[in-house]
């Protein structure tokens, strides 16, 4: 199987990392360490099929996030990215600003 083959879009890992982060992470956007390249995780370049879940920059390649669920504990590896945006939840009454 070739790696065209192989590749998902983010929204696949939306599951796993639902079991992690009580959000919806596809929407969080990530920045690439390699080309600094910001997108949702749902649109970025996913794979499946390794020792666990591998997430990668659709710009760059560059690897972003690496997750791998085993023996009750979760592992979580982002050197390949610079910072992770999700929404705060809000609450009745609770401000929306966004910070721009």
């Amino acid at each position: 199987m070739g790696s065209d083959e192989r590749r998902l879009d983010g929204n696949a890992v939306g599951g796993l990392l639902g079991e992690i982060f009580p959000l919806d992470m596809t929407m969080a956007n990530i920045r690439c360490a390699g080309c600094n390249a910001v997108e949702p995780i749902g649109a970025e370049t996913v794979y499946m099929d390794a020792p666990g879940m591998v997430i990668r920059c659709m710009h760059c390649g560059n690897v972003l996030l690496t997750v791998v669920r085993g023996e009750g504990h979760y592992w979580l590896e982002m050197r390949g990215a610079t910072w992770l945006q999700m929404a705060a939840p809000s609450s009745p009454g609770e401000s929306t600003y966004d910070g721009t």
